[in-house]
């Protein structure tokens, strides 16, 4: 596996493609939580790195390109609960700027592309960054009609009823001259006086806590009841518009302006500029009156003015280039270490967390910091050199925090000569706290040095890692069971009816014990509501509403999950560094789950376990090792056996017969799919015979475009490449969409 420092340039082939997975994989996870759950695990300066990292890569292998990739894909797919809203344009995330130098070559890039026009004196807008939800409005003929979250980027959830109680959105526009159909958008927020206050009223009722005022108010947005968002006094700012029958204005300042005019609430502090020096200017205003906004922001976005310009610079990938976000540095509190505890996740890995003395930070109250790894504690990095001056963190130390991106604190130094007499070095456990199974570090077989993470090799028996491990074996790549999102895992799992995958698919046999937690967490979530009302609950649910009227879908989509394809089964295992291509790849070479577990068996107990495994293109020693691993934990065999009583792998089988008209060609997917994931699609494509590629090049036999295609249907088009769309793939290989 190669560090995950290592300078792109340093890496090879394989390294590139297995650093790649990881990225995505984590990527992907960290935009479920994100925006999907309001709750964030790491700063938004470590995500945007994790994407730099991911686009560099691709950049230096081009060949290796993803059809995951998570280059141009925007948040994270709409939560379950919500009808499902496509967005007529795309809601796009914006290219950051962490220093002036950064935006210094924004504004160069421009005037480059634009040197020619000797008429066009570009202007740009700056307008503080909302640390909020980003929403689109749909009004037609001046009404709202149609509310949505970003989703995706592609698809949103419709949320018109949430977003009709919030009083800065009208519900008709006022004034005239708006067009027959537009989309504005932009941020729902929450203040600090109002967030301070719900927080003080759930603490009364004895609520949930809650952390921050973005995370609140994505949650606020997302009830499924909207007399409890409009409790919230949530608050709206445009700034942007989507599909429109026609431009509102020539330019984004004028248009902004009339938005103000048709009864929204715009920034006050956004200004129309020329020069470099005037927008950085803005930037240090802005910055300088950021604690006495009374909400969050973390930045400043700059935006060509001409909506002429815009249209002409255009797009990259997932970005608009005429955009861009300067993002705010952290601030900085003081406050005392009082305890270190250990956190298990899904893949065993020992993860330490410091309780502090409260202190507040950018209007948050911070507790909680991650420590990361025993190596952290002790004052290294990832590659052995000293971080915070080589000092270690110890159980009374007294230390500096930020919230770096204005989400996630973390330790910036330790106040050396603050640190008691008595306080000792932090002894990392070599066992789980959980489970009691060996914590131990990997150990590259090929560089000789240990991974930074200790993980717990309990696996499948280690309770603390169950609920993670059944959520990634139910989630839309692996099983992909519907209505049994990561809130039904949990509180099946809480109430003692799920323990391993197995019990998933025996969940039919409790009905009463499932239909029991089910009224209990409705009974709940009723109390809370009326308790964020002000109000007592009078009553308990009566009979009628104790019935879970989803019940008997939820079994239905389990049962129908019983006969799994391969690669999906093997992915749900969630065997570390096995993610869905490498699945795939394996799927192809053993065909059935039988002779999978029986080579895996097998290799784990060889000497040289590659006497046994055979060559795999793209598998190494990392993975090979990952499967020994696992099939040689004991431990594993019981589980696994349970779930094999239940569930009955399809075999892998690839159709290359001579009626595939897609057998031999390199197919290449782009655009939204509608019909089938991505990932679905792919598999069809290797089933019949066909190559799956991440990107368009001469080789490229085939283009399935879908809503959205950018730049791979346009070298496609340049390089003469067959393009169809989702049904005519269907048509072409036998089956019906």
């Amino acid at each position: 596996m190669p560090e995950q420092n290592k300078p792109v340039e340093a890496l090879s082939a394989e390294e590139a493609a297995v650093e790649l997975e990881r990225l995505a994989a984590e990527i992907k996870e960290h935009d479920r939580h994100y925006h999907g759950e309001d709750a964030p695990v790491i700063s938004d300066a470590d995500y945007d790195a994790l994407r730099r990292r991911n686009a560099a890569i691709e950049e230096a292998f081009p060949d290796l390109i993803r059809a995951d990739s998570p280059t141009g894909s925007v948040g994270a797919a709409p939560a379950e609960g919500f009808a499902k809203v496509r967005h007529a344009v795309p809601m796009l995330s914006l290219a950051k700027a962490y220093t002036d130098q950064d935006v210094v070559d924004f504004l160069e890039r421009a005037k480059r592309f634009f040197e020619r026009d000797k008429d066009f004196d570009i202007a740009f807008t700056a307008e503080p960054k909302i640390d909020g939800l980003s929403a689109s409005l749909r009004y037609e003929n001046g009404v709202f009609v149609q509310g949505a979250t970003r989703g995706d980027g592609a698809v949103g959830e419709d949320i018109t009823a949430n977003l009709k109680t919030i009083a800065d959105i009208p519900h008709k526009l006022k004034g005239s001259g708006w067009p027959e159909v537009i989309e504005i958008r932009g941020e729902v927020y929450m203040t600090y006086a109002e967030f301070q206050a719900l927080k003080e009223r759930s603490a009364a009722a004895g609520g949930q806590d809650y952390v921050n005022p973005r995370n609140t108010a994505a949650g606020s947005l997302r009830q499924k009841d909207p007399s409890v968002t409009a409790t919230r006094n949530l608050k709206f700012f445009a700034y942007a518009w989507g599909y429109t029958s026609e431009d509102p204005a020539p330019t984004q300042y004028e248009a902004v302006q009339k938005f103000a005019d048709w009864g929204f609430k715009i920034s006050p502090l956004m200004v129309r500029a020329k020069s470099v020096d005037d927008l950085i200017a803005q930037y240090r205003l802005i910055e300088a009156q950021r604690s006495s906004l009374g909400y969050d922001i973390d930045g400043v976005v700059y935006k060509v003015d001409q909506l002429e310009l815009q249209r002409r610079w255009g797009f990259v990938t997932g970005e608009p280039r005429w955009a861009i976000a300067h993002k705010f540095p952290a601030e900085q509190a003081t406050t005392i270490v009082r305890k270190i505890d250990i956190q298990v996740g899904r893949t065993g890995t020992l993860a330490p967390v410091a309780r502090l003395d409260p202190v507040t930070v950018g209007g948050v109250t911070v507790v909680n910091v991650t420590l990361h790894n025993e190596d952290y504690i002790k004052g290294f990095d990832s590659n052995g050199e000293p971080i915070r001056e080589g000092n270690d963190i110890r159980i009374g130390d007294t230390v500096v925090i930020q919230r770096a991106g204005d989400v996630i604190p973390q330790i910036v130094s330790v106040v050396a000569d603050k640190r008691p007499a008595d306080a000792v070095p932090y002894e990392f456990p070599h066992t789980c706290p959980v489970c009691g199974s060996a914590a131990t570090r990997e150990v590259n077989e090929k560089t000789g040095k240990e991974d930074s993470r200790r993980r717990c090799t309990g696996e499948l028996i280690c309770p603390a890692q169950a609920v993670e491990r059944l959520r990634h074996f139910v989630s839309r790549g692996a099983m992909d069971i519907e209505g049994l999102g990561a809130e039904n895992i949990d509180l099946f799992f809480n109430a003692g009816l799920l323990k391993t995958a197995a019990d998933i698919f025996r969940l039919k046999d409790r009905r009463t014990e499932v239909q029991q937690a089910l009224f209990e967490r409705r009974e709940a979530q009723a109390q809370a509501r009326e308790a964020a009302k002000g109000t007592a609950r009078k009553k308990v649910l009566t009979a009628e509403e104790r019935t879970y009227e989803g019940l008997e879908k939820l079994f239905d989509a389990i049962d129908a999950r019983r006969e799994p394809e391969l690669d999906r089964f093997i992915f749900a295992l969630g065997i570390r560094h096995i993610g869905e291509t490498t699945a795939a790849a394996l799927s192809k070479t053993f065909s059935t789950a039988e002779e999978f577990i029986r080579v895996g068996k097998e290799a784990s107990k060889a000497d040289d376990p590659h006497t046994v495994f055979p060559s795999i293109n793209g598998i190494g020693d990392t993975v090979i090792g990952a499967l020994c691993d696992f099939f040689g934990n004991e431990r594993n065999d019981d589980v696994l056996d349970a779930l094999l009583q239940q569930v009955h792998p399809k075999p892998y089988i690839v159709n290359v017969s001579a009626d595939s008209q897609v057998a031999g060609k390199t197919v290449v997917f782009t655009g939204s799919l509608e019909k089938m994931s991505r990932s679905e699609a792919k598999a069809m494509a290797e089933r019949l015979g066909a190559k799956v590629a991440g990107s368009v090049s001469a080789k490229t036999d085939l283009v399935v475009a879908g809503p959205g295609a950018g730049s791979k249907l346009k070298l496609a088009t340049d390089l003469g490449i067959e393009v169809i769309d989702e049904d005519a793939w269907f048509e072409r290989v036998g089956r019906s969409g």
